[in-house]
């Protein structure tokens, strides 16, 4: 009997101690949650937050994920429905209604996430890396007195990322040590928007309202939205194009830019600029791609009259195929593209007209 006895107590003390050994792996596991920054447009999310939602679900298998909106009215309503349903590894939509929350502004926004963030405790917080993430997650960060890791492009690790330096030509790997919340912006264009098919049925996450008892508006006055200007057109976004025709300094007008935009049109393709050539007054600011620009990676590229200077190759260089169109031989451009200047004489068999003056011009 004694031995018996003797021989339950080590059983017991054995799986007491696996248990102790074990246990704080499984509860860290279960314990890792992130807050994915939410931007809507129209009743859906955007494309940049579905990207956002990719990384965070990379993050790890047991991953809680909350996406936070903000605004007001029927739209945000919409998104909230949305997003419920965009993607099962979705656990919570968080909707902050307020009308202060409608546009981007950093001081409304980054007092959000503090708020939300000293209620729930997320192991991380994510944002795309455009102008709405830059312009809300360093401030946030400061407040919750952490340091944010920018333009990541791979989660090697759940501290482990890589992010691009020296305007793309190296890429850095960075490990995070400091305090929760681990909080960062992605590349949209290093993490595609999830995937579902059509057959497949999910069931929709949970919509929570935020409590803004607490959320002092008065605070907020160091900034306000006066007025959105913009250009209104039925060409695909710029920065979500699968097609994108981009051109240089080397069209040398702006009115050789007008036939560019057409053959954008027929191809179905945004329109991209580089530096030089906005500098020029050749097109607008806002479709300037490059290091100061736009990234973009679309399946494919057509650069006509491009150098393709470090600070326009660090926003394109991702594509799927790249066409390079110029005279210059000596181009950095071909260093990167896939398809040479005489892919020109291709498209000119079944071009016409304004479209076919444009390539014309560029192979000569």
């Amino acid at each position: 009997m004694i031995s018996l006895h003797t021989a339950s107590i080590d059983f017991v003390a054995y799986h007491l101690c696996l248990y102790i050994m074990v246990a704080p792996n499984l509860s860290l596991l279960n314990l890792i949650s992130t807050l994915v920054l939410g931007e809507h447009e129209g009743g859906f999310l955007k494309p940049s937050t579905l990207s956002a939602l990719s990384a965070a679900s990379s993050i790890s298998k047991d991953n809680s994920i909350s996406i936070l909106l903000g605004g007001s009215g029927s739209d945000l309503e919409k998104a909230a429905l949305h997003a419920a349903s965009v993607h099962p590894v979705v656990s919570q939509v968080l909707v902050a209604d307020a009308d202060i929350l409608t546009h981007p502004l950093a001081e409304s926004w980054a007092d959000l996430v503090h708020m939300v963030q000293k209620k729930d405790g997320y192991s991380y917080i994510i944002s795309a890396s455009n102008s709405f993430g830059k312009n809300v997650l360093p401030r946030a960060a400061a407040i919750l007195d952490v340091s944010p890791i920018t333009d990541v492009i791979e989660i090697s690790e759940t501290h482990l990322f890589v992010r691009p330096i020296y305007a793309g030509n190296a890429f850095c790997t960075v490990r995070y040590t400091g305090s929760d919340p681990c909080m960062m912006t992605i590349r949209s264009t290093s993490f595609p928007s999830p995937f579902i098919p059509t057959d497949v049925e999910t069931n929709a996450a949970p919509i929570s309202q935020v409590d803004l008892s607490t959320f002092n508006k008065e605070t907020h006055g160091k900034s306000r939205w006066l007025k959105l200007i913009s250009q209104e057109t039925d060409r695909p976004d710029l920065g979500n194009a699968r097609i994108v025709v981009t051109g240089g300094r080397g069209l040398k007008s702006a009115e050789n830019f007008k036939l560019l935009d057409r053959l954008a049109e027929k191809l179905g393709a945004a329109v991209g600029a580089t530096r030089a050539a906005v500098d020029a007054n050749f097109i607008q600011n806002d479709l300037q791609v490059g290091q100061t620009g736009k990234i973009v990676a679309p399946d494919l590229y057509m650069a006509f009259g491009v150098s393709g200077a470090i600070q326009h190759l660090a926003g394109m260089r991702d594509s799927k195929v790249i066409v390079a169109v110029n005279k210059d031989a000596d181009a950095p451009i071909f260093q990167v593209m896939d398809v040479l200047n005489n892919f020109s004489q291709e498209i000119l068999k079944y071009e016409e007209g304004e479209n076919a003056r444009i390539l014309k011009m560029i192979a000569s």
